[in-house]
């Protein structure tokens, strides 16, 4: 039996993952699979790469053939090296850490809480005499106080109107019913009479 190292996809649709699998060389590329040593992302930036590298030892040891692929990885591992005796000298980059979001908040947070840096673009308008401020203070009071008066005034006046007019629409309506309702009494009766006179 061929052993093979080679490439499994995951993923969905243009967003390929690989597992790196070792597997029967007459197997397809997605079937049943000896045993997986390592995952491969090539979407990320920079790619992903995880080899456990004793089992890609022991599986090169004992005669597996990497894919051209799979070579490739190997080699950026260091893993194809040590098993051909070479010095390694891996040349696998690695992805800056991640700040964690609690620490990005944080940061944010403490900006938003200084002070401004410098002073405001437009000029505080500038302050009339305390003395004029209360004469104005005082009109103003009087004024709003009897317009606070007028106001009520109206308004009394205005819902004693609105009542009245509502009082006058209901009788209306009430006597509108009341004629209807005898009207249509007396249709009926006329309209048996007819009947009984036909017979």
């Amino acid at each position: 039996m061929a052993v093979r190292i080679r490439l499994k996809r995951m993923g969905k649709v243009r967003t390929p993952f690989y597992r790196i699998v070792v597997c029967d060389s007459r197997t397809k590329r997605d079937g049943r699979v000896i045993e997986e040593i390592g995952t491969y992302n090539p979407k990320a930036e920079p790619s992903v790469i995880h080899v456990d590298s004793e089992r890609a030892q022991h599986w090169l040891g004992v005669g597996a053939q990497p894919s051209t692929p799979v070579a490739a990885i190997l080699k950026l591992t260091g893993d194809w090296q040590k098993h051909k005796g070479e010095t390694v000298t891996p040349t696998l980059k690695v992805a800056e850490p991640r700040r964690d979001k609690t620490e990005i908040f944080n940061e944010a947070l403490k900006e938003s809480h200084r002070e401004p840096r410098s002073e405001a673009v437009t000029k505080k308008a500038a302050k009339p005499d305390k003395g004029a401020d209360k004469d104005a203070e005082k009109g103003a009071e009087k004024s709003a106080e009897k317009g606070a008066e007028k106001s009520a005034e109206k308004s009394a006046e205005k819902s004693a109107d609105s009542k009245a007019d509502e009082v006058q629409r209901a009788d209306k309506d009430h006597a509108e019913q009341a004629s209807g309702s005898a009207d249509d009494t007396g249709k009926t009766a006329d309209s048996g009479e007819q009947a009984k006179s036909e017979d």
